[in-house]
């Protein structure tokens, strides 16, 4: 079954006719969306504009009001099947939530452990792959206070890949960072998507979604306004308002 362009029934995320509200204010208005394995699909668009509420909901950290909600296969419906969804999904915020009195190996078994109950020892040896392949293998022992913005971000996405995750959702995870840190870690992330990684973004590094991205979404006032392949929503936009925040920003 195709909608939309893309093939529903392949689909390793899918939103239909998704509605939120803050009490009286709609801030999802009736998104329809499906993302394929492997997708890398980068959200862009003005704040407020719904970006990083879509993301929370596919998280189960927001409920949606209206539509319907599966993702690998997993159907969200209230809290019941929360704890199954984020074993196959990855978040990582704006900021790092590490908890600072734990070492950065602490951090990242904490999780395989406690919710997927691996023993210590694979949990020990599945961060330190992850930590190696973030590059910060070195940190392990240290507190996150002694590392930088970027090494903590680092830290952040080794976490959630720790939990061998099926889908990584990244909310501006460089938006916290000093301008010198946010190479390595985008970086990172394109290194996932490279691996294979189901992605979704929200992100104001219009380098990295013309580089990184399979689809780029624009999205203002709560609805998706314009969907393609990066070089066609940054080189030839058709909707005036994805023409207008471009101009802006370009």
């Amino acid at each position: 079954m195709v909608k939309g362009g893309f093939l529903v029934d392949s689909a390793i995320i899918q939103m239909e006719d998704v509605h939120k509200w803050y009490g009286h204010l709609h801030v999802l208005r009736g998104i329809n969306l499906s993302v394929q394995p492997g997708e890398v699909v980068v959200l862009i668009g003005p704040s407020g504009s719904g970006k990083s509420t879509l993301l929370r909901c596919l998280n189960g950290l927001e409920p949606i009001q209206k539509g319907n909600i599966v993702v690998d296969g997993i159907q969200l419906k209230g809290q019941k099947n929360l704890v199954a969804l984020r074993r196959e999904v990855g978040f990582v915020f704006q900021s790092f939530n590490l908890y600072p009195h734990m070492t950065i190996l602490e951090n990242v078994v904490l999780a395989p452990m406690k919710v997927r109950g691996v023993s210590r020892r694979e949990a020990e040896d599945t961060a330190m792959r992850y930590l190696k392949r973030v590059g910060i293998k070195d940190q392990a022992s240290k507190r996150p206070t002694a590392l930088s913005g970027g090494q903590q971000q680092r830290a952040a996405i080794a976490r959630a890949l720790a939990m061998n995750p099926k889908i990584m959702l990244f909310d501006e995870p460089t938006s916290a960072l000093d301008p010198e840190m946010i190479a390595e870690v985008l970086q990172v992330m394109s290194d996932l998507a490279e691996g294979g990684m189901t992605m979704m973004v929200v992100s104001h590094e219009m380098g990295f979604a013309r580089e990184v991205s399979d689809r780029v979404l624009f999205m203002d006032q709560g609805t998706i306004v314009e969907q393609g392949p990066a070089e066609q929503i940054f080189g030839d936009p058709k909707e005036e308002r994805t023409k207008k925040f471009l101009s802006q920003i370009v």
